[in-house]
């Protein structure tokens, strides 16, 4: 095994509103190509925010998707959502909604009510994953992973555990299905704690600070809301020590599909012919009505 290095280091760069009730930047799709983080096509962070207590919830109305999945990361706060095919449900902290546009389908997300009326921080991530060409006219599903359900590692310092969302860790699975090679894991380190990670040195690879400092390779120290993409093909693991208590760190790795993309607005498809009809399946209510 050879250590992978950090290729680059970024930062969070503008925010911007989505709806009323997220404030977002992106590392992926932005600063970050799609293609260098290939399966991951976007990544959008919702660093602390604090919100006022309000009845009516803030949200995003009613809008398409088509070709890909969104996958929404809460650690602070309850995002709730509904769709087009009449699913509904609410996540909260350490929860995931794995979402699987497919075909098409409308939905919505917004604060949860409860929450909404008492206000308070909120913090998520929302990943787009690309979805393999024999793959995109999937049936549209969810899959909600519980944070209480979710399957996790506990480390050696009996107080730092890895939450596997996707893939698997140490021999140990995780819920999620997938449609391309994906690991997707959640760190939680205390002080001093320690994780070592193996990918095949072509996955591509990256990890976000949502909380705390950490010190990777045993180098570079890395910041809370700090962005790091790994090198390519020149090493295949690298070491996580947290630089304080109750760090957590999203981990990501997933082998590239190298297929084309073609992308605009809500949907992505491989050619502009498919983006095309996605706009008129869309324009002619085959999405559904929400």
């Amino acid at each position: 095994m050879k250590t992978r290095n950090i290729e680059k280091i970024l930062h969070p760069g503008s925010f911007n509103w989505v709806g009323d009730a997220f404030y977002t930047t992106s590392f992926i799709g932005g600063t970050i190509s799609r293609r260098r983080m290939d399966p991951f096509f976007a990544l959008g962070y919702n660093a602390d925010i604090e919100f006022e207590a309000k009845d009516i919830p803030r949200g995003v109305g009613a809008h398409p998707h088509k070709g890909f999945e969104t996958v929404t990361l809460a650690y602070k706060g309850k995002i709730a959502h509904k769709d087009s095919r009449g699913n509904h449900g609410v996540i909260g902290e350490g929860d995931v909604q794995w979402m699987t546009a497919g075909a098409g389908i409308l939905h919505q997300e917004y604060h949860e009510e409860e929450w909404s009326k008492h206000g308070g921080l909120f913090q998520m991530v929302q990943i787009w994953m690309n979805l393999p060409a024999k793959d995109r006219e999937t049936t549209p599903h969810y899959q909600d992973l519980l944070s209480k359900e979710m399957a996790n590692v506990e480390l050696a310092d009996n107080k730092s555990y890895i939450y596997i969302i996707a893939g698997e860790y140490n021999g140990v699975k995780g819920n999620a299905t997938t449609y391309s090679p994906i690991h997707m894991y959640n760190a939680y380190l205390q002080k001093n704690g320690k994780a070592d990670f193996h990918f095949p040195n072509d996955y591509n690879t990256a990890i976000l600070v949502i909380e705390g400092n950490v010190k990777v390779n045993g180098n570079d120290i890395l910041e809370k809301d700090s962005f790091a993409m790994f090198e390519n093909d020149k090493g295949d693991t690298f070491t996580l020590e947290s630089l304080s208590d109750d760090t957590i760190i999203l981990i990501l790795s997933g082998e590239p599909l190298r297929e084309p993309i073609a992308h605009y607005g809500p949907f992505v498809m491989n050619t502009q012919e498919q983006l095309v009809k996605a706009f008129e399946e869309f324009k002619a209510g085959k999405f559904g009505v929400l």
